[in-house]
């Protein structure tokens, strides 16, 4: 048995789930935007609740890493650490954009086609990074401003799917692509994360608690008075 919690709160999703093995077992979101250094904790006391577990029934905390939200990350970073060194129990960290890519083939029938995840980075810029139907990667991870010539690297041989917040404002762009079909009001959150994390705490792919870091691509300047 492998009891994980899962946090996502890289976007303006604040999302907890509960898992048990392959059954997921609770989760508790809010979309509100960045709500999370309130809502974080309460959500996770709320999820312990629904499911008659305490937190020394959990083998293992999974949260998404980034890229996103420069703020979001840390908070969601930092309760996971907390909780992991405080119940000597595993870090697990998972891409955002395969957390979102694993929300959108549920809804995807195709086989053998090209996920392209897309998440904001202001302006004509986004995170972005390709998936195959089995959420392998076929397209690192990136941050990419979007115009008429950049637009054709996110090409693919086969049909592909765009979705994310980032996706809306290139969709003219992206329409100039052979095979290109988009889906709406995908976001990321912690009910993807299951299969993900399960994989690799079966195979032990955990992080180093005390040095592991988000995935920001960008510089972070913190402001000063």
């Amino acid at each position: 048995m492998a009891v994980l919690l899962h946090i996502e709160t890289a976007t303006g999703n604040c999302s907890v789930s509960m898992s048990d093995d392959e059954q997921l077992l609770a989760t508790v979101e809010l979309n509100e935007g960045l709500t999370h250094a309130e809502n974080l904790h309460p959500f996770i006391q709320e999820l312990f609740k629904r499911t008659s577990l305490t937190p020394k029934h959990l083998n293992a905390v999974a949260v998404s890493a980034g890229p996103g939200s420069y703020t979001g990350l840390r908070i969601g970073l930092s309760a996971a650490k907390g909780l992991c060194y405080a119940l000597n129990i595993p870090l697990i960290s998972l891409n955002t954009l395969q957390i979102l890519s694993a929300g959108a083939i549920k809804l995807i029938d195709e086989k053998n086609v090209t996920l392209c995840a897309m998440l904001d980075a202001r302006r004509m810029e986004i995170y972005t990074a390709a998936y195959n139907d089995q959420l392998l990667e076929v397209r690192s991870t990136e941050a990419k401003i979007i115009g008429e010539t950049s637009v054709k690297d996110l090409a693919s041989d086969k049909i592909i799917y765009f979705f994310g917040d980032g996706m809306p404002k290139c969709k003219t762009l992206l329409q100039t692509i052979a095979g290109a079909k988009f889906l709406e009001n995908i976001i990321p959150s912690s009910a993807n994360m299951l299969n993900l994390a399960l994989t690799k705490y079966k195979t032990k792919q955990f992080e180093d608690i005390a040095y592991f870091e988000p995935l920001y691509l960008k510089e972070y300047f913190f402001k000063t008075k």
